[in-house]
């Protein structure tokens, strides 16, 4: 069963305070299939706390998230846990390949601790290296290729298991412009593809202009301020 309103993924006053410091205020926002939605505001603001209630790796102090029509905060540990192994994936600002493995470990390891054997979750892999533009990076380890070649590699691992939600958290942020735009158009399309719905964490514009519309954050309230350019802003000649 789908939230109200066809959201695929929904959060209402969303609260949650680290210490004395409030992080959420109320915030809130809806995730519908096959959607990029970016969440933009400051330092602080408490965007990537959102991001991390939404996934359902921080449990709020109060309201509530919904995933395909379940609260999140009413599962057991371990089914969140398989959530975010097979309906969510995640790409984050430095990647976060695991150093001693391949690029094409790296993307194979959510197959291998879902039970796939290895020789049939490698080759989805390096299909999804190769259509991310490295599969040459897949016999190397994260330490010798280049930062935009590991986060494309991060981007692969994040969609190889198809799943329904990917949470991409300020992904160029490591990375120079170029790279940065081509780890984002790769991503979206690809996303786009496989009728994945993506949460962008950002605080550039250029970035938020890949998705389809953008909330703002800001002293841990949210608020959407309209639809942004379905394509990419092009650079400039």
């Amino acid at each position: 069963m789908e939230p109200t309103g066809g959201a695929l993924l929904s959060a209402v006053d969303l609260r949650k305070s680290f210490g004395p410091t409030q992080a959420l205020d109320g915030a809130g926002m809806d995730l519908h299939a096959g959607e990029v939605v970016a969440v933009m505001g400051p330092s602080g603001s408490g965007k990537s706390t959102l991001l991390h209630c939404l996934a359902g790796i921080v449990q709020p102090d109060g309201g509530e998230v919904r995933y395909a029509g379940r609260v999140l905060s009413a599962m057991p540990d371990r089914e969140r846990s398989a959530l975010r192994r097979t309906d969510f994936g995640f790409v984050f600002q430095f990647g976060q390949l695991v150093p001693e493995l391949t690029c094409l470990e790296n993307v194979a390891l959510p197959m291998r601790l879902d039970g796939l054997r290895r020789g049939p979750a490698e080759k989805l892999a390096r299909e999804w290296l190769d259509r991310l533009e490295v599969g040459d990076t897949a016999d190397k380890r994260p330490g010798e290729v280049s930062g935009g070649q590991g986060q494309r590699a991060a981007v692969a691992r994040a969609l190889v298991t198809e799943p329904r939600v990917v949470f991409a958290d300020e992904p160029t942020g490591a990375l120079d412009s170029l790279n940065g735009e081509r780890v984002m158009r790769l991503l979206v399309a690809a996303a786009k593809e496989s009728g994945a719905a993506v949460l962008l964490v950002t605080h550039e514009p250029r970035v938020a202009a890949y998705s389809d519309r953008e909330i703002v954050v800001r002293d841990g309230k949210s608020r959407q301020v309209g639809l942004a350019a379905a394509e990419p802003a092009r650079s400039p000649r």
